[in-house]
C-alpha cells in the first residue's frame, strides 16, 4: 500500500505496474508524483509547470538561441 506524502490517502499504486519518470496523481489532493524509484517506489511531488521529459526538450540552435 501507497500513501500519498502529501494528504496520506492510499494511492492504490502497484509497484509492478509503474515505471520510473511515470507520473501518477493522487485522487483525494490532486497533487502529480513523479516515480523516482520503483524497488522501493519512491515518488517526488511534481513542481508546477512541470513538462514530462519528452516534451521538454525545445529546439535549440548551436549558437544557444532559441527559435
Amino acid at each position: 500500500m501507497i500513501l500519498c506524502p502529501e494528504c496520506e490517502t492510499n494511492l492504490d499504486v502497484v509497484e509492478e505496474d509503474v515505471e520510473e519518470g511515470e507520473v501518477i496523481s493522487c485522487p483525494e489532493c490532486g497533487t502529480d508524483f513523479e516515480v523516482v524509484t520503483t524497488s522501493p517506489l519512491e515518488l517526488k511531488a511534481v513542481e508546477a509547470g512541470y513538462v514530462e521529459e519528452d516534451e521538454e526538450e525545445v529546439e535549440e540552435s548551436e549558437d544557444g538561441d532559441y527559435s
